[in-house]
């Protein structure tokens, strides 16, 4: 049973897009920092990445034995270690106790290292939240060998796992509040290292929903429809505002976590996935399982780069002025097709 403390939501720091864009590893140190006190429950740690994953609150006293001098066993941070694996591991066992909502952090390319026991985690149904950070290409030097190309496909295929991957602040908010009342499901939040901006029309009343209409268009009659997540939101943004100067009206779905949405009525996800006009996926990932959200799919085909991020960004084509050209191709395709188009989400069985 749980005993959060009256109100703790109210101390979730919420966004506008006035506020300083930061990294959404540091939008969620700035979450955990405010929630901490007010959810005794929650018994944080790190994959020997703290200093990364930005997981420890400044009050946190590590779980360590009295006499080494570094903690007391009333400390609720765990030094893991580089032990992924054995994270997961834990985090289970103490969730499967009862009274502890265990969160863990690490790059989100090396929660590989922990894949059975996630895996345990969604089908014994334990609340355990990943704070994933690096996200993407976007963390930049380190190149493919921390570069998650291909994890993201591998967690949305998880049953009973909700895999988040915020744009912003509220987005990062809206991840935490669904992930700390899932009681019976795992969480997997993805953060970036690079700065993102707060944008235009989210919120967490939206984000919650898992999937939302960022940006709509005036008429109700967009050319087109580009869908996508984390730091390439900014991306579809830019793209949108070149598409419109050419006429090309433009609409940008947000889709956080697709489990989440998955789950929403279907009135609803139609009302965002409406038919009329083409959708074009965006994401610095393997564009595997975005035909389900999708006409077309623009990512990575291969390993991504070691180099400054906006650079890698720019290599692989994800710029707002090349997904503008990408998109301008969709629009043009599909308008010589001709026929209704129909939206992804509707099919016969």
């Amino acid at each position: 049973m749980r005993s959060f403390f009256p109100g703790w939501e109210e101390k979730v720091p919420l966004y506008t897009p006035k506020d300083k864009a930061q990294g959404s590893r540091k939008y969620s140190e700035i979450l955990l920092q405010a929630i901490c006190s007010s959810v005794p429950e929650l018994m944080g740690g790190s994959a020997d990445l703290t200093g990364s994953n930005l997981t420890r609150v400044k009050e946190a006293v590590d779980f360590q034995p009295p006499s080494t001098g570094l903690g007391t066993y009333a400390g609720t941070y765990i030094r893991y270690g580089v032990r992924e694996h054995a994270m997961g591991a834990i985090m289970n066992g103490l969730s499967a106790y009862g009274g502890i909502i265990p969160f863990g952090g690490t790059f989100l390319n090396f929660v590989s290292y922990a894949a059975g026991a996630l895996r345990l985690s969604a089908l014994s149904q334990h609340q355990v939240i990943w704070v994933a950070t690096h996200d993407s290409i976007g963390l930049g030097e380190d190149g493919p060998t921390h570069q998650p190309v291909e994890v993201a496909v591998h967690l949305r295929a998880i049953p009973n796992l909700h895999f988040w991957r915020p744009a912003d602040g509220n987005e990062t908010a809206a991840a935490y509040i669904v992930a700390m009342k899932a009681r019976h499901t795992p969480s997997v939040i993805a953060l970036s290292r690079q700065n993102l901006p707060n944008l235009v029309n989210s919120t967490v009343e939206h984000a919650v929903k898992g999937g939302y209409v960022l940006h709509d268009v005036a008429d109700g009659k967009e050319n087109l429809n580009i869908v996508s997540t984390g730091s390439e939101i900014q991306i579809a943004v830019a793209a949108a505002e070149i598409l419109e100067k050419e006429g090309i009206k433009t609409r940008i779905i947000s889709l956080p976590c697709w489990e989440v949405f998955d789950a929403q009525p279907k009135e609803y996800q139609l009302e965002v996935f409406r038919s009329g006009s083409p959708y074009l996926s965006l994401e610095a990932y393997s564009t595997t399982g975005w035909q389900k959200y999708s006409h077309e799919s623009y990512g990575l085909t291969a390993w991504g780069a070691s180099g400054p991020f906006d650079k890698v960004y720019e290599k692989f084509g994800l710029t707002g002025s090349n997904v503008a050209a990408v998109a301008k191709k969709v629009t043009e395709f599909y308008q010589k097709k001709g026929g209704e188009v129909i939206s992804p989400l509707l099919h016969a069985i």
